[in-house]
């Protein structure tokens, strides 16, 4: 199978909230819109579902349970100046779940969309 998006599902509580943050502060653009239950938004190959509590992703399960926002699991967005875009996103009101964590592989940090959707960005250590 071949594609030219990969997509990823995020649920979220509210779904304009969620276009404007990935298209204001993350420069996604949005395929379609669906409000309230469903939009899509894309940055490169990605392509990030957005689905409302009112979208088929997000009916109740067979035993009851909702599916809703949150967790760890995460998209990871790679940056060539982390620091940069740590201020950009600060000045504009973000808040991290802790400071840049440097590891072998490059320098991480993580924060969360408007419904509590983890967001990494990454900048990949120099070769």
């Amino acid at each position: 199978m071949t594609t030219e998006l990969v997509s990823v599902r995020y649920l979220v509580d509210d779904v304009e909230a969620a276009i404007d943050f990935y298209t204001t502060h993350l420069g996604f653009e949005v395929h379609t819109n669906f409000p309230p239950a469903f939009a899509d938004v894309t940055r490169g190959g990605l392509r990030l579902l957005l689905s409302g509590p009112a979208s088929s992703a997000g009916r109740p399960m067979p035993d009851g349970t909702r599916p809703g926002p949150g967790g760890w699991n995460r998209i990871h967005l790679i940056v060539s100046d982390i620091e940069a875009e740590v201020a950009r996103l600060r000045d504009a009101g973000i808040q991290f779940r802790s400071d840049i964590v440097t590891g072998p592989g490059g320098k991480q940090i993580v924060f969360d969309d408007p419904s509590g959707n983890p967001v990494e960005l990454f900048q990949p250590a120099a070769r």
